[in-house]
């Protein structure tokens, strides 16, 4: 009986956990990142195969049709909207499954002061008008959207260590003060120190869920009595969504070749 063959798009942690997981289960799997260091990490699975180029919709029909894969498996990162509806479309271009695994939202006690908004420029609105120190958690990605939108404010911006991401900071005009170049995850503790060092008046983070250290920074806000503004997920609508890696092998299981 011939392997099901799973595409596997594995831009987190739990993404590369799930290839692990499906691949020691019997199924074929390619794993696609987009970064280095991405690919870096799932170099180490000598059972996983592993795509890097970046694939927009047309691009990834074209790349499943031609390697005869039967599933899709989503394993993107939460907030990589345009990524997810690529998959989405792609799959229903070329009619194979598409399961999207979904980590879980984070659960804050109601004490914490948590605001929430849509969008990436919404929560530059919002912090500015909590404090002028803002903390950012969100990554390098938008950064140049709050560093557009918060002229007035003074700006700390957690990001990965890597040479593409600190360039990145480096032409939009931000100061070795206002980096803190360091890979998590980070302990409630972490986080204190680190705000506390930058003079944090508002965080502001995504709903990242407990894999992306969503609840040590809430933790961390809720001891130093500072306010979060919180970006809630993209809405999508995933045709298949499964919250548990064995929710995923099920759905793959029952896939007829």
């Amino acid at each position: 009986m011939s392997k099901i063959k799973i595409f596997l798009m594995a831009g987190t942690e739990d993404g590369r956990k799930l290839a692990e997981f499906l691949a020691e289960n019997g199924f074929e799997v390619t794993a696609s990142v987009v970064s280095e260091y991405g690919k870096k990490l799932l170099a180490q699975y000598e059972n996983i195969s592993v795509n890097d180029k970046k694939l927009d919709e047309t691009e990834l029909a074209e790349f499943l049709k031609v390697g005869k894969f039967n599933a899709l498996v989503d394993a993107s990162h939460p907030y990589a909207e345009n990524a997810s509806k690529n998959a989405v479309a792609a799959c229903d271009d070329i009619n194979i499954p598409y399961v999207r695994f979904e980590r879980a939202t984070g659960k804050f006690e109601p004490s914490v002061k948590v605001l929430h908004v849509a969008t990436y420029e919404d929560a530059a609105v919002k912090a500015a008008e909590l404090g002028k120190n803002i903390f950012l958690t969100t990554g390098s990605k938008t950064l140049k959207i709050f560093v557009d939108n918060l002229k007035g404010c003074n700006i700390t911006a957690r990001v990965l260590p890597t040479a593409e991401v600190l360039a990145e900071c480096e032409k939009l005009g931000l100061t070795p003060k206002q980096i803190i170049a360091v890979q998590g995850p980070f302990t409630t503790e972490m986080n204190i120190e680190q705000f506390k060092h930058a003079q944090a008046e508002v965080i502001v983070t995504k709903d990242s869920g407990k894999i992306g250290g969503a609840d040590t920074k809430i933790a961390a806000a809720q001891i130093l009595n500072l306010p979060v503004v919180m970006i809630d997920r993209p809405k999508i609508s995933y045709p298949n969504v499964a919250a548990t890696f064995e929710e995923v092998k099920l759905f793959l299981d029952n896939i007829s070749l």
